[in-house]
């Protein structure tokens, strides 16, 4: 006769013998981090600190922020946002004259929590003046060896998979991906719908009754891409279509993708990295159709911040990069959700 009765419940993380098995975890993370930063400073980063309330929370359509009511001495309201990113402060501080800048902190999404999502989380970000976005790949992979390494472990795993970050890593651009693993030829859709629905059809793959272009094609990354990229080594994925890329400009041989690379190890996503946008009004009008596709999709949209696009207008061409500080620490150390390397969860 099966078991009927209610399973007990989880015990909280600060019961003492659940903490005593997260704990060796949360120690190796504090060390990932010195080490971390370490590098930066051996490579004249300077750490700068963004505040968390801000204006605007960002701006891609599918990220989705916690908002609050600051209330003046006079009492009056108005509306501020916890930052997504510390990316629009961090560009201010490039249009004012900082040339290499870090910052690792913590930002907020919400609707997000799963084993990869949590709704605060640590995101290490750093900006390199007049370099190409190349150079911040190279940082990239610098610093995942180096968790690796820390962590005491020459493998990242999660999930039974393992890449090996000391391995020279795969670069591939997002067309390529494309063709590989689902077999469809996306520049020759690019912004037209119907045309990937029908190469989806003669792939053999669903397609659902209601689309557009942005979204099938994530859609398809994040069910047919994703989960084949970095097996066994690193994956560099690069060159994304320039409608899926808002802040990274343009690649000088093809209009039709950008500077936009993502890095990936055991199918996990880590990274996110630009050639940045400086124009001021393409820029603008880039969020404005992202904000668009946010009030369709979901009913709300977010205030542009003004004063990030008037510093855009005299920021220096830069690339930047921004990382999963808990998701590296994860797959360094080998743990199987991000809560048990966040040494404060939070509350559900």
């Amino acid at each position: 006769m099966p078991d009927d009765r209610p399973l007990p419940p989880i015990s909280p993380w600060w019961t003492p013998s659940l903490h005593a098995d997260r704990r060796p975890v949360l120690l190796a993370r504090n060390r990932i981090e010195t080490a971390i930063r370490n590098y930066l400073a051996h490579h004249d980063f300077i750490m700068v600190d963004p505040p968390g309330l801000q204006r605007s929370p960002g701006n891609e359509a599918h990220l989705h922020a916690f908002s609050t009511q600051m209330i003046g001495e006079d009492g009056a309201e108005a509306t501020r946002y916890l930052h997504t990113s510390p990316e629009f402060s961090m560009k201010k501080l490039l249009a004012a004259g900082e040339r290499r800048i870090a910052s690792l902190g913590h930002v907020w999404r919400n609707r997000e929590r799963s084993a990869r999502h949590h709704p605060e989380f640590t995101m290490l970000e750093w900006y390199r003046v007049a370099e190409p976005y190349e150079t911040v790949m190279e940082d990239c992979i610098s610093m995942i060896r180096i968790a690796a390494e820390t962590a005491g472990g020459t493998l990242l795993r999660h999930n039974g998979r393992e890449a090996d970050p000391f391995i020279a890593p795969e670069r591939i651009s997002v067309a390529e991906a494309f063709m590989r693993h689902a077999g469809i030829d996306l520049l020759a859709t690019v912004d037209d719908a119907e045309a990937l629905a029908a190469q989806m059809r003669h792939a053999g793959l669903a397609v659902p009754a209601e689309y557009n272009w942005s979204y099938l094609f994530t859609l398809l990354l994040t069910e047919r891409i994703e989960p084949a990229l970095g097996n066994e080594r690193v994956t560099i994925l690069d060159r994304y279509p320039a409608s899926e890329a808002a802040l990274a400009r343009k690649a000088a041989d093809d209009p039709r993708v950008a500077e936009r690379f993502e890095i990936y190890a055991c199918g996990v996503e880590l990274a996110n990295g630009f050639g940045e946008l400086i124009d001021a009004a393409e820029q603008r009008r880039r969020l404005t159709l992202e904000m668009d596709e946010k009030a369709r999709l979901y009913g709300e949209r977010y205030p542009l911040d003004d004063d990030f696009l008037a510093a855009l207008a005299i920021m220096p061409e830069a690339s930047g990069i921004a990382l999963g500080f808990d998701r590296l620490v994860m797959l360094a150390t080998g743990a199987s959700r991000i809560d048990q390397v966040i040494w404060v969860p939070v509350a559900e």
